[in-house]
């Protein structure tokens, strides 16, 4: 499968460059998968705007990586099964059992994983 079938949205994306989504919306672009930054503050990342008005749908899906921890993601459950990804990576610090039971119950695969990790080591797209 093509890295433009990955097309990866970071959920909690950040203009700060020492936080792991920022350097995960890099990577992801090196690879040239095709990156959605969702975040809450206004700044770019590698050429990328960091979208703050979430768009309630986006076309070919593949993955949602998780960069928000579990006490700010129930908001956002029903955002990210209205989504329906193909699957949710949980990075570490991000695993929440209840987000787990909602996603099983979508049919939304998900494993806890790091995407830098991921990346480098060529697992990204297995």
């Amino acid at each position: 499968m093509s890295s433009l079938n990955y097309r990866t949205a970071v959920l909690g994306a950040s203009p700060n460059p020492d936080r792991y989504a920022y350097l995960a919306v890099e990577r992801l672009k090196s690879h040239n998968i095709p990156v959605i930054p969702l975040g809450f503050r206004k700044g770019e990342i590698v050429g990328e705007e960091i979208i703050l008005d979430w768009p309630q749908q986006i076309d070919n899906l593949h993955t949602l990586t998780l960069y928000i921890g579990p006490k700010r993601q129930p908001e956002f459950y029903n955002y990210i099964a209205q989504l329906k990804p193909s699957r949710v990576i949980f990075n570490p610090g991000t695993e929440n059992r209840e987000l787990y039971r909602l996603l099983q119950d979508n049919h939304i695969q998900f494993e806890e994983a790091c995407t830098l990790v991921l990346l480098s080591t060529n697992q990204y797209m297995i």
